[in-house]
């Protein structure tokens, strides 16, 4: 049993407090209200639905057990060089060698525990309505729909990190101790389908007062079908979301900022949070600009910051990439960087020197109130930058690092990524036309001129794309894994490259950047990272099942 608070806005904040308990084993405990009665009536069956929401907040705000996957890529850096998660680990698992071990992997990346419990939880959940549900058939298909989508999610996650998996659906008589596979194609079709009754009898927006709705089920439609690259059905929930009339925000940083109740239409999942009620969360203690704190004669932020290999992801506000050549030296140089000649997306994404925030200006340089940590060498940076960079995007300009908790929403689902889903689909199914016309909405968005593109070109395209649009959001990772090309040698994949920073160093007549790695060696995505392994557990217990044959 567990208790969990949390606030998300497809919930009413008459429900911000809900606990409630579903055991893995105990499916009729004697110390709480029986499944009879919870399942009987709809509004309590909606409390108990809702607890299995709270699972998407968790995957998302830990999707690893060393902190954000940005920094397995060329995103991001965990700052500190003490032996814990969120500081060295995450680089260890990056540099790959022979300290990736069954072991290890499972105990950092693994969630097969994690999510079977949940599954578990989901599976009882449609089970005790189907047996216990006294409610209208509208609200039982209702809410069937609801626990169907929250499978589908957990379903998905499972097998975007392990491929084949065990399938266990809501006929709890049928769960057994020793239980083999099922193919990965098969573990699609099992999502899949629970996305289509989900999308087929869930409320719009506008009707779900809060609740699961029928776009969230597109939305992620496009999300795990591209995984599964079934083309056609990404295409089609697309269209769809098009249809109830979800689109891209004008200001793109009003798409993860702004909230549903605002009026941002393109937000489609999001979670929000309340200091009133005291639902919030911790991210701008670990992220946001270590001077905030050192003005306040605290120690705290700063601890992931951008790479310079993102900065120089970002195109000019015109088009087109500035040549970096002057700024990869050694030896230092006294040019300017060309940070305000950048698109929109990275002046809403990253801090830099000279950055206006919180009506101060970010000093990431040496002795500046932000300042500069020599990696490895200051093994504790206390809120100081390694690379020269602070997070923008996610972090709340307005938060007052006195405040118990941060509170500004999260957005998992949202348009801007619809439409990249729907342009990767459509060049993979032959249909350049369409995936051209995402790429110019995506793009036109921010000011920036697009010119057709055809075959490797296209895809390409489509790549850079996801990642400055979806920076900082959890996917880069896994579509680098989805597309087999993290084993590949950077830029394209996460091996033989190292991150690296702009150490600034104030002068007389202005400033010194002198590139340097952030790293102490080369980093390698090994191709059995394409699959996490099995835990321990599951081939101790289940006799039906062996180690994939990567981690053997």
């Amino acid at each position: 049993m567990k208790t969990r608070l949390f606030a998300s806005a497809i919930l009413t904040a008459s429900l911000l407090s809900l606990a409630s308990c579903n055991g893995w084993l105990d499916l009729n405990p004697t110390d709480s209200v029986s499944n009879k009665t919870i399942w009987a009536k709809t509004e309590s069956a909606e409390y108990s639905i809702n607890y299995l929401y709270t699972y998407i907040w968790d995957l998302n705000s830990a999707p690893t057990n060393l902190g954000l996957t940005e920094a397995l890529t060329d995103e991001m850096k965990y700052t500190s060089y003490n032996y814990n998660a969120m500081c060295y680990i995450p680089s260890e698992m990056a540099y790959g060698g022979s300290t990736l071990t069954n072991t290890y992997a499972d105990a950092y990346m693994g969630y097969w525990g994690t999510l079977y419990y949940a599954i578990r939880e989901s599976n009882e959940a449609l089970s005790f309505l189907h047996t216990y549900g006294k409610m209208s058939d509208a609200d039982k298909t209702r809410l069937e729909g609801e626990i169907r989508f929250m499978r589908a999610y957990l379903y998905f996650e499972l097998i975007k990190r392990y491929g084949d998996v065990i399938i266990y659906d809501e006929n709890l008589s049928a769960i057994s101790k020793n239980k083999a596979l099922s193919t990965e194609a098969e573990a699609w079709n099992f999502v899949q389908a629970d996305l289509e009754y989900a999308a087929a009898n869930l409320p719009e927006q506008a009707q779900a007062k809060g609740r699961i709705n029928k776009g969230m089920a597109y939305a992620l439609t496009t999300r795990a079908m591209l995984f599964a690259q079934r083309w056609n059905a990404v295409i089609a929930a697309a269209d769809a979301l098009a249809e109830l009339g979800y689109g891209l925000e004008a200001n793109y940083a009003d798409a993860f900022t702004k909230t549903l109740a605002e009026g941002n239409r393109e937000a489609i999942l999001q979670y929000a949070f309340s200091l009133k009620d005291g639902i919030t969360h911790s991210f701008n203690f670990y992220y946001t600009p270590g001077g905030d704190y050192a003005l306040e004669g605290q120690k705290g932020g700063g601890y992931g910051v951008p790479t310079q290999e993102m900065v120089e992801s970002y195109e000019l506000a015109t088009g087109g990439y500035p040549d970096w050549s002057n700024w990869h030296k050694s030896t230092g140089t006294s040019l300017e960087p060309p940070y305000a000649l950048l698109e929109p997306r990275f002046q809403a994404t990253i801090l830099y020197n000279g950055s206006e925030w919180k009506d101060r200006t970010i000093e990431p340089y040496v002795d500046g109130i932000d300042g500069w940590a020599t990696w490895k060498t200051e093994k504790e940076p206390k809120g100081k930058t390694v690379t020269g960079y602070y997070l923008r995007k996610l972090v709340d300009e307005s938060y007052a690092i006195t405040t118990s908790g941060s509170s500004q929403p999260f957005t998992f689902l949202r348009y801007g990524e619809v439409l990249l889903n729907k342009a990767e689909a459509c060049a993979m199914s032959s249909d350049e036309a369409g995936a051209n016309d995402a790429l110019r909405a995506i793009r036109a968005r921010v000011g920036l001129p697009w010119t057709d593109k055809s075959g490797s070109s296209l895809l390409s395209a489509i790549k850079a794309e996801r990642k400055v649009e979806l920076a900082f959001e959890g996917l880069r990772y896994w579509d680098l894994r989805r597309w087999k090309a993290a084993a590949k040698n950077w830029p394209e994949g996460l091996s033989g490259y190292q991150q690296h920073g702009l150490k600034i160093e104030k002068t007389e007549t202005g400033f010194t950047y002198t590139y340097v790695s952030v790293d102490e060696k080369d980093r390698n995505f090994p191709e059995k990272m394409y699959r996490f392994p099995m835990p321990e557990s599951e081939l101790s217990s289940n006799s039906l099942v062996n180690q994939y044959d990567e981690w053997k």
